[in-house]
């Protein structure tokens, strides 16, 4: 769709929600000029995180924002009734060699526990968006007295897609709808697509907590998930390696399933039998 059309749908839209562009700004979290650029065609090829946002803060899903017609969107059920699939990242579609801790304790000369302790004290408060990642890398820098400290280095050295994940991922996306739902730091996320560690499909939502300032297993952002998924919450299949995470989205209604990134074609099995079409 070119970007003339794409602003007048959009326009349309926000009408028809009854906002203002100074409301669906605030809701969708974009500043005003980046909306009116939208509108009037002005941004050719707007980021899909960006539209992405604005069709989640008008109740609806990119697909339905951008026109594709409904015969070709993925809203499949399975036979236990699930509709949409929210995929973690870490430790899910993406996983590490868990070598970013020893290689940052040898470097600065410390026990790699004592790293790790350091290091989580300001995970969460990035992961809300609260600190950037180069206030967190100079917060960590100087407890370790690491000068050169810079975590998505170490991060992205270490990482690696999950094997059979994009796959799977593409599979579902031709049946359901598909979301990420994801703990992680600012910007992290458009580079993991940049970087084709993220299975290459189109997302019909992306639950950041770095740009919606909640993190799993906060009740928040579960139930900003659900209401981009568009679905109602037995209509939600999530999938995480953390039990702590599932057991938050269990209590609203949703089917989970533990994903074990060690054993990834198993629970690839295990996603597929459950996602088994009526």
């Amino acid at each position: 769709m070119d970007e003339k059309r794409l602003g007048q749908r959009l326009q349309k839209a926000r009408q028809a929600a009854g906002l203002t562009q100074q409301e669906l700004c605030h809701r969708a979290r974009l500043s005003y000029s980046t909306l009116a650029k939208i509108e009037r065609g002005a941004i050719k090829t707007p980021s899909v995180f960006t539209i992405q946002s604005i069709a989640g803060a008008l109740g609806t899903t990119l697909d339905e924002l951008v026109g594709v017609p409904a015969q070709n969107q993925r809203r499949s059920a399975s036979r236990s009734g699930v509709r949409f699939v929210y995929f973690d990242l870490n430790n899910c579609l993406v996983r590490s060699t868990h070598a970013a801790f020893p290689r940052i304790a040898a470097e600065c000369n410390l026990p790699s526990d004592v790293v790790e302790t350091i290091f989580w004290r300001y995970n969460d408060q990035a992961c809300r968006g609260e600190i950037t990642v180069d206030e967190l890398n100079a917060k960590v820098s100087k407890l370790l007295k690491l000068p050169d400290f810079d975590w998505p280095s170490y991060y992205f050295a270490e990482l690696e897609a999950t094997p059979g994940t994009a796959e799977f991922v593409a599979w579902v996306r031709k049946h359901y709808g598909v979301g990420l739902l994801t703990n992680s730091m600012p910007g992290l996320v458009p580079c993991l697509r940049e970087a084709h560690l993220i299975p290459d499909v189109q997302y019909d939502a992306i639950i950041d907590s770095s740009e919606d300032h909640h993190i799993k297993p906060e009740r928040e952002i579960y139930e900003l998930a659900q209401a981009q998924s568009g679905c109602a919450p037995h209509e939600i299949l999530f999938t995480d390696d953390s039990r702590a995470n599932l057991m938050a989205a269990e209590k609203l209604g949703w089917h989970v399933m533990l994903f074990d990134d060690s054993r990834p074609a198993d629970s690839i099995a295990r996603l597929k039998a459950a996602l088994e079409l009526a």
